[in-house]
């Protein structure tokens, strides 16, 4: 199995793929935060071996060494895994996506589902139009400010995210601390881990590298609509949160939960955003069951 593979879209964009563990095991997508890339948080090699996973993640557009998608929408993403199992020779396969990445997970349930067979929502956020559900009670600060901006225009999230890209990549380790110190204790607790601190900055270092834009598109694609309806959704999906979570409030999964039919719903007391790397593992057997 080659490990990095770059595909090709129909519409000629690069893709940047990675794969890990068992070349013969059951194939698992697994989408990346917000920001983030390919080198995001993943299982051991060895565990996922033992598991018989076959991992495949790759660059959202506009990240790492992905070719942009200018205006895409949620629903985007499920072309591009389609696209990548085709060039993977992969038929079938589950698809997990953790903060960021969920909403583009629940794309693939919602628009292949002749080859999604599970899909994993870990801390989602909900449509930014929820009936009933107030999208920014309990949200950071600084989220806030960043789909607030996406209100005013696309011009003004490229300037705030340039400049924390900026800062981000003059220095990851920098950056990892002053976001931990904002952090409730749940997740401090999650990356006090120096192991997860080092995969944090390498996986904001490779998505970011290039520009802004991957994380730009991601805040853009959630203040508008995902392109899809929920109730289009017969997969089966399990949802998990962190029930302290500052970045996805743990409503935005109460609200999904509600309107994906049969959705199974798991809320964790006393942990938070970053708990969906420890329950990560669980989710992706799951997924590939």
């Amino acid at each position: 199995m080659q490990r990095t593979v770059r595909t090709r879209t129909s519409d000629g964009r690069r893709l940047a793929v990675e794969q890990y563990g068992d070349p013969s095991g059951r194939p698992v997508f697994l989408l990346h935060g917000t920001p983030g890339s390919r080198l995001g948080p993943a299982p051991r090699e060895t565990l996922l071996y033992h598991l018989g996973i076959r991992l495949i993640a790759f660059d959202r557009p506009g990240y790492g060494d992905s070719d942009r998608l200018p205006g895409r929408t949620v629903s985007a993403a499920a072309a591009d895994v389609r696209c990548i199992a085709d060039a993977l020779d992969i038929d079938r396969f589950a698809v997990v996506g953790r903060s960021g990445g969920a909403p583009h997970a629940l794309a693939c349930a919602a628009l292949l589902p002749e080859r999604t067979t599970r899909v994993g929502a870990l801390v989602s956020l909900a449509p930014r139009d929820a009936p009933g559900l107030d999208w920014f009670e309990g949200m950071t600060e600084s989220n806030v400010r960043e789909y607030v901006n996406a209100d005013i225009g696309r011009s003004r999230v490229t300037a705030t995210l340039g400049r924390r890209s900026r800062s981000i990549l003059a220095d990851p380790a920098a950056s990892i601390a002053e976001m931990t110190s904002r952090l409730p204790e749940p997740d401090r607790r999650v990356v006090a881990d120096a192991g997860i601190q080092h995969m944090l900055e390498r996986n904001f270092a490779e998505g970011l590298r290039s520009s802004p834009d991957g994380w730009v598109d991601d805040v853009m694609a959630f203040s508008t609509g995902w392109g899809f309806e929920l109730g289009w959704i017969n997969t089966p999906v399990k949802l998990w949160h962190g029930e302290d979570d500052i970045f996805a409030p743990v409503e935005h999964t109460r609200w999904l939960g509600r309107n994906i039919p049969d959705a199974e719903v798991e809320i964790e007391p006393d942990a938070a955003h970053f708990a969906a790397l420890e329950v990560l593992t669980r989710v992706l057997n799951w997924a590939a069951s």
